[in-house]
């Protein structure tokens, strides 16, 4: 399981590679499609910014797993949006927007749970690494205000 370090050095790794290549490498891992999430952090109220994947999208709600490799305690980007569930995100490469973190209940994650594994074979290796329920997260969008 990785460690804190592991993960932020993945996470700068990810980033410098986007700002190197001015956004176009990095967007895709593994037939993933990566995204960059802002949360608001729940204890510091600033702004925490990690790179993602997204294994699964449906209709406009993107699919996330709090997955951190199968370690036994959620990660902190998780802590976060359930905390404050308002979060901005770039996906794909695609312009920052403004999105809306909710848990998938019971039954939305024993209907997408086969379709992230069947993505991405690694998450269902990560669930058999711990005994914690993997969580999945939809972000969906804001509705916009009507004028």
């Amino acid at each position: 399981m990785p460690c804190d370090f592991s993960l932020k050095s993945m996470n700068a790794i990810h980033k410098a590679l986007l700002t190197l290549t001015w956004g176009h490498v990095g967007w895709k891992f593994f037939g993933m499609t990566a995204l960059e999430l802002t949360t608001t952090g729940r204890k510091s109220g600033q702004p925490r910014t990690v790179m993602l994947t997204s294994p699964l999208q449906v209709d406009d709600a993107i699919v996330i797993v709090a997955s951190r490799g199968g370690d036994d305690f959620h990660p902190g980007w998780f802590h976060n949006l359930t905390a404050n569930p308002e979060v901005t995100v770039s996906f794909g490469g695609k312009p920052k927007r403004a999105m809306r973190a909710r848990v998938a209940s019971a039954d939305e994650k024993s209907t997408l749970w086969p379709r992230v594994t069947a993505a991405y074979k690694g998450y269902g290796d990560y669930q058999k690494k711990t005994e914690r329920d993997i969580p999945l997260v939809l972000l969906e969008p804001v509705p916009t205000p009507s004028a």
